[in-house]
């Protein structure tokens, strides 16, 4: 609408009581109610810096001339002024301000209000502004230097690499089974199979155990007794009861398949049937309930041993006892020798746990010292480790004198140690700063401190707070070393590990810890009271950090202190050694196996990173179903509202537990759609195919003569729920069947079924076969060389070498070869797993993970009302939360290794931008628990008590808050779509600096009502203000890292650049075109 002097004004709708002002121009925003101006000399829409709204005296009636709506626009108060006022900075806006600087390079924002503020609830203003240049070379480089250890050896696929690191390998093979455990843990394995081995040799006990006699050394293998004694006691009683599933099932469908001459016309349909539908069953059990590993695998060997082992009209049932007998006679041997031969009752994997954790400990304490990502990592993967063990722990049978409930509090109590290490920062002045003239200082320059300038004070505060503090300091943190040291021994003495020769004395070492705690308590208090120690000490950064590693190590020794006094009560009451029932939650007992199943499955890596997922997923969904309610500057208009400030289930949520059948039928069929049923059609399909000539009349007697059965086994012990395997896993595993079959033909061939020659032969193969299964990290490819051999020279041996040796050999050697062949490519070609693409996808929700962590500490530490103050549940939670985060970030790093053993036929994956995005994230999360931990510490002291304060940060509160969030889900679905980012996101830098500058304001005003205060009360406001410092900085180090995540995952995803947009340039990487995504897109 036009005016008197020719101007156009447009109208959007507000949200609040309409007035009318005098229109000056338009606001520096992109509000809906924002008026914009159209010049009549200019065709674009011009807008202008600032508008100016006189306060009206009486309400007056919308006319057609200059106006706008008011909307929720307010006078501020003299407390939200323009900016006249200004305080003197402190170090925390001071620092903030200077770590701003570098990502508002080049930005000139006008922040004035004129008074004038905003405040809606729910919008917030973007500010977007020119996205940095970035070279991409120095960008690379940075990259380089977060990537893992293992990407700094050679490619795994390279030649050059293959044959060294088999060198290598067998060094390390060597040594290990020489000097360490390994040794017996192999030797209880050899003993396991070497014994049924050579029962099979015996031609007696041949002839009596039948044709199928090696299925007693078939099952040796599987349930090897290179385990716990508990362990193998749950593993011989699933393997039986997977062995009467199978057997029982196939002998129904042999039952039926020959009840009547129809159905032994047509038997091969009804034992295809009854296999189908077992295979289905069996394969979506093995997904789901993990805990019966073991008994899915043996029924799975049965069931296909019984339907296709010797197929034929007429069924004899001896045929049940030739695989039963032996399997339970296997299990017998296993079991009598790990309890015989150097039994191990369960508390040796918990002890050298914690005695690895309590290293890595002692490592992190070794102050001051460079801060080192490769410690953080350490501590982190100890601190999932540790919480790994004491699940093993409790999930199995044990005899053991540490108890499960009390191993749960000093995992606990050491997982907050580590927290408590990972907040320190390492680096620090206290023992730098030499003592010149101590009496001098502790005397004269205390009295002489008013008369000197600011940085001089400041420079004599640091030196008298280093040598007040020094002494007490290295104290302490020597006798926490000592301390952990100390419960270390005692942690193994009571695990029966101890083998030095040294004594553990904990008590003295508690005695020494306390004093230490005592001498610097009452140091920092003297600093602390001192009346004569200036005020401006907050505005020194360097005081600020000191006071910064100062603090965080007094709280790690009291974490210290709880921990070695809880394995000070362990070691006095862990006086006789008990037999510890399994005490883990059977719902979550059956979603989980012992350590050594878990490997002996395969695919660790990806196991641990999809069950954290699903964890972490699970986590997260409850509590972003949770929404928060904010605190209305209103009052409410009835009683029905819910509560101001608190965390409500939202109505939607509770309707849902109302949903009957229809919703349940979804949630049913949606089940359906994942992993576990995929892996169930895999199976159900590639067995039945590779079964059919089992029933066919025309290849039935090849397939019985040449035993071809085994290749069903072999793609049912090969195929993995999560992981297909890789080009090279199809290599090793395809040469292991095969030399395990030309072995096995040659220890017949060499002494001509000379049953001492076999037995020496499977000595010398078997050894470090044995070992790649139960001990390396390839263990699918040594059990299928385990098996290869055992069945070629077994089945030669119980033939008598008929109808030849080669042809035994070479017939049930391509058995094998075809089922390791037939299971990979089945899991390549349907529903793949593909690790670069997973790390996208992981890298996604761990961003939205991030953003949902931050608005619930934004929401629960930070900005809660009165009587919402967060409590010890709260705190707990987080750090649950917190700590699966860690896992997170752990198995995401663990994933990016896999991507090295994936073949790319387009380029070489380039991991550097994973990583990079990854230490990113990982920094964000880390800046976050340290506004989590400050803001304990210093909010209830702050503004948290004065509403007044609180309402004039609200509006920069909120857009601070706001496009934090808005950045992270904009790069998360970049991320989850592969598709490129906007250039222009809203700057998370120019709200935080318009937040800084509000804060400026408020704390003039804080530091006018804290005069007069008692001198109590000033204590804790310099607590407070250490805390303050911290908690600002970490949150400004948030906006770094949101910068740094932006850069990173425009590298991943690429980034939409635009022809008409004149800021590009041929610099930034981007093609000509409407809507082309820039060069930098790494393509998946």
């Amino acid at each position: 609408m036009a005016d008197s002097n020719g101007r156009y004004t447009t109208k959007f709708p507000a949200f609040g009581p309409v007035d009318d002002i005098d229109t000056l121009g338009a606001s520096n925003s992109t509000k809906d109610d924002t008026d914009w101006v159209l010049s009549p000399q200019r065709s674009s829409v011009s807008r202008q810096r600032a508008v100016k709204y006189p306060q009206p005296s009486v309400p007056q009636q919308s006319n057609a001339g200059q106006n706008v709506y008011l909307g929720s626009y307010s006078q501020g108060s003299a407390l939200r002024g323009s900016g006249d006022i200004r305080a003197a900075p402190s170090p925390r806006d001071s620092t903030s301000h200077l770590q701003l600087e570098p990502l508002l390079d080049g930005i000139t924002s006008d922040l004035e209000t004129y008074g004038v503020e905003e405040l809606r609830d729910g919008f917030f203003d973007a500010s977007f502004y020119r996205p940095p240049q970035v070279n991409p070379d120095k960008l690379m480089q940075k990259a380089l230097m977060t990537l893992p250890e293992d990407f700094q050896k050679s490619h795994p696929l390279s030649l050059r690499w293959f044959l060294p690191q088999q060198l290598r390998e067998t060094r390390t093979f060597l040594r290990q089974v020489t000097t360490s455990r390994a040794g017996i843990k192999l030797m209880k394995t050899f003993l396991g199979f070497f014994i049924t081995y050579v029962v099979c040799l015996i031609p007696a006990c041949k002839d009596w155990l039948g044709r199928y006699n090696y299925i007693m050394v078939i099952s040796a293998i599987i349930n090897h007794p290179g385990r716990p004694i508990g362990s193998q006691i749950d593993g011989a009683f699933m393997t039986s009861l997977g062995a009467v599933a199978g057997l029982g099932w196939g002998s129904l469908a042999l039952y039926v398949s020959t009840s009547t001459s129809t159905a032994q016309l047509g038997y091969g349909g009804v034992l295809a049937a009854f296999l189908v539908l077992f295979a289905a069953v069996i394969g979506w059990l093995r997904c789901v309930l993990l805990r019966f590993y073991q008994a899915i695998l043996s029924a799975g060997f049965a069931i296909f041993y019984t339907c296709l082992a010797n197929t034929s009209q007429n069924v004899g049932w001896v045929k049940v006892f030739d695989y039963g007998i032996p399997w339970a006679l296997g299990q017998a041997v296993c079991l009598l020798v790990s309890v015989i031969v150097f039994p191990e009752a369960g508390s040796r994997a918990i002890s050298l746990a914690f005695h690895d954790a309590l290293e890595a400990v002692k490592l992190g304490l070794y102050l001051p010292r460079e801060d080192s990502q490769l410690m953080k990592r350490k501590l982190a993967s100890q601190f999932i480790n540790v919480s790994q063990a004491v699940r093993d722990f409790t999930i199995d049978l044990t005899i053991s004198r540490f108890s499960p409930d009390d191993m749960r509090e000093a995992r606990n109590m050491i997982q907050s140690v580590i927290r408590a290490i990972l907040s320190i920062r390492p680096h620090t002045q206290l023992f730098h700063i030499p003592d010149e003239a101590e009496t001098q200082l502790l005397s004269g320059m205390i009295n002489d401190w008013p008369q000197q300038g600011c940085h001089s004070k400041n420079k004599h505060v640091m030196k008298y707070i280093c040598s007040s503090l020094r002494g007490p300091v290295r104290e302490l943190i020597d006798a926490m070393v000592e301390s952990v040291r100390q419960a270390d021994l005692t942690v193994m003495e009571i695990g029966g590990l101890n083998s030095s020769t040294e004594s553990p004395n904990l008590s003295q070492a508690v005695s020494r810890l306390r004093a230490a705690i005592d001498t610097f308590d009452a140091a920092d208090s003297i600093i602390v009271a001192d009346p004569n120690l200036p005020s401006t000490y907050v505005k020194s950064t360097d005081v600020m950090d000191l006071f910064l590693f100062v603090h965080p190590v007094r709280q790690t020794a009291d974490r210290v202190d709880a921990f070695v006094g809880k394995v000070l009560q362990m070691q006095e009451d862990s006086t006789v050694w008990r037999v510890r029932v399994p005490s883990h939650p059977f719902t979550k007992a059956i979603l989980r196996v012992n350590a050594q199943v878990r490997h002996d499955r395969g695919g660790l890596t990806a196991a641990f990173y999809f069950r954290g997922k699903r964890q972490l997923d699970r986590t997260m969904a409850d509590l972003q179903s949770v929404a928060y309610v904010p605190a209305a500057r209103q009052d409410p208009v009835s009683n029905d509202q819910p509560v101001d400030g608190e965390y409500q289930q939202e109505k939607e949520a509770v309707s849902e537990k109302r949903a009957t059948f229809r919703y349940r039928l979804w949630e049913a069929l949606h089940r359906l759609q994942g992993f576990e049923s995929r892996f169930a059609f895999k199976v159900c399909l590639i067995t039945t195919l590779i079964s059919i000539p089992a029933w066919l009349p025309q290849s039935r007697d090849w397939w019985n003569n040449n035993e071809s059965w085994w290749t069903v086994v072999t793609v049912w012990a090969m195929m993995h729920p999560r992981v297909g395997g890789t080009f090279q896993d199809l290599a090793t595993r395809t040469f292991c069947a095969a030399l395990g079959a030309l072995w096995g033909g040659l220890a017949y061939a060499a002494g001509g079924g000379n049953p001492y020659v076999m037995a020496v032969f499977a000595a010398i193969y078997m050894l470090p076969m044995l070992y790649r299964f139960t001990q390396s990290t390839h263990p699918r490819s040594g059990v299928i060389g385990c098996l290869s051999f055992t069945v070629v020279s077994l089945s030669a041996y119980t033939s008598h070498g008929q109808p030849s040796i080669i042809t035994i050999a070479w017939t049930r050697g391509l058995a094998f070869i075809i089922g390791v062949i037939s299971a990979l490519i089945v899991n390549w070609i349907l529903w793949p797993f593909i690790a670069r693409h997973e790390l996208r996808k992981s890298l996604s929700s761990m961003l939205l993970h991030s953003a949902i962590l931050y608005r619930g500490v934004i929401a629960k530490y930070i900005y809660y009302t009165a009587g919402e103050e967060p409590g010890p549940e709260d705190i707990a939670r987080s750090e649950m939360l917190e700590g699966r985060l860690r896992e997170g970030f752990v198995r995401m790093r663990q994933l990016m290794e896999l991507t090295r053993h994936e073949m790319r036929l387009r380029a070489p994956f380039n991991p550097l931008p994973y990583s990079a995005l990854i230490s990113a994230c990982e920094s964000f999360f880390e800046h976050l628990v340290q506004v989590r931990q400050s803001a304990l510490y210093f909010q209830p002291t702050m503004l948290a008590s004065d509403p007044e304060l609180v309402s004039s940060l609200t509006a920069p509160r909120r857009d601070a808050v706001a496009v934090i969030l808005l950045n992270l889900y904009i790069l998360a679905c970049a991320l989850r779509a592969d598709r490129p980012i906007p250039r222009y996101l809203p700057s998370a830098a120019a709200a935080r600096r318009k937040l800084l500058d509000r804060m400026e304001v408020v704390e003039a005003e804080m530091g006018t009502r804290m005069e007069g205060k008692s001198h109590e009360e000033r204590k804790g406001r310099r607590w407070a203000d250490v805390y303050a410092y911290a908690y600002s900085g970490a949150l400004t180090d948030i906006v770094e890292n949101l910068g740094e995540l932006r850069k990173f995952t425009r590298e991943v995803v690429g980034e939409v650049e635009w022809e008409s947009d004149v800021l590009g340039g041929p610099d930034e990487g981007g093609e000509d075109g409407e809507g082309h995504v820039s060069q930098g897109k790494e393509r998946q």
